[in-house]
């Protein structure tokens, strides 16, 4: 048996798909962090669905605070922006899962209804998300989290996991405001930082995405991702400098 893990805040926008794509599966843990919108209105039209609240500690930490949470070992993580497709969930069902492995998702990014196939990071785009969790974890990181799995096998499935990160400018915005942050938190102390630097890799990451990564092959969707990408990198080093700083 297979528990469903899902970590939500204000996500009334994204999660209804989700959780329809979901409904084959007897177990699935909300764990909410603080909705104020529609988010746990919509989680109670789904009977296999079971709300909990906690505090938001990081990425990395709450997810394994969800996963303490469910009544199966094997854990199958999910963001509340996600949707299996149907092909996705058969091939699960039809796993024989091993203890000493681990199973990667093919994951298919969109943004403006299109497949996003150039950009750092967007494609090709593999995630573990299938895991025992008495043989495994999520890392302890802020942002960026993900499951540990040097010591298991990976075994890459091929159906894909529709994702779609990012619906409007002031999505990019919110996202790079909370992951600006939470980087220069959990790198407080730990990396330098300067204005200086902060020019230096919020160029690196729009030229090594717009054009070592191709993002110009991605028309308008392309140069917005590649420019998102940029100004991340930028604000997260500005934000650590000014962590660094702080008494």
């Amino acid at each position: 048996m297979i528990s469903i893990t899902i970590l939500t805040k204000n996500c009334e926008q994204t999660l209804r798909p989700t959780l329809e794509s979901l409904k084959d599966f007897s177990e699935v843990i909300l764990l909410d962090t603080g909705s104020v919108d529609s988010t746990l209105e919509i989680a109670k039209e789904f009977p296999n669905v079971r709300v909990v609240k906690e505090t938001f500690i990081g990425f990395g930490p709450t997810h394994n605070v969800a996963t303490a949470q469910a009544s199966h070992d094997w854990i199958l993580s999910i963001d509340s922006d996600e949707v299996l497709s149907k092909e996705l969930v058969y091939e699960i069902q039809q796993l024989k899962l091993d203890e000493n492995q681990v199973y990667s998702l093919n994951r298919k990014n969109f943004f403006n209804k299109k497949w996003i196939k150039w950009c750092g990071g967007w494609h090709p785009d593999r995630v573990v998300r299938l895991y025992h969790r008495k043989k495994t974890h999520f890392t302890d990181a802020q942002v960026h989290e993900k499951i540990v799995s040097g010591h298991l096998q990976v075994v890459e499935l091929n159906s894909p996991l529709f994702h779609t990160p990012y619906r409007n400018m002031g999505d990019f915005l919110s996202k790079m405001q909370t992951y600006s942050t939470l980087f220069a938190e959990q790198n407080r102390l730990r990396k330098s930082s300067s204005v200086w630097k902060a020019v230096l890799h919020g160029w690196q990451a729009f030229i090594k995405s717009y054009f070592f990564k191709r993002g110009f092959l991605g028309g308008k969707e392309g140069f917005i991702i590649s420019i998102y990408n940029g100004h991340t990198a930028f604000y997260k080093y500005l934000k650590l400098m000014e962590a660094n700083e702080r008494d």
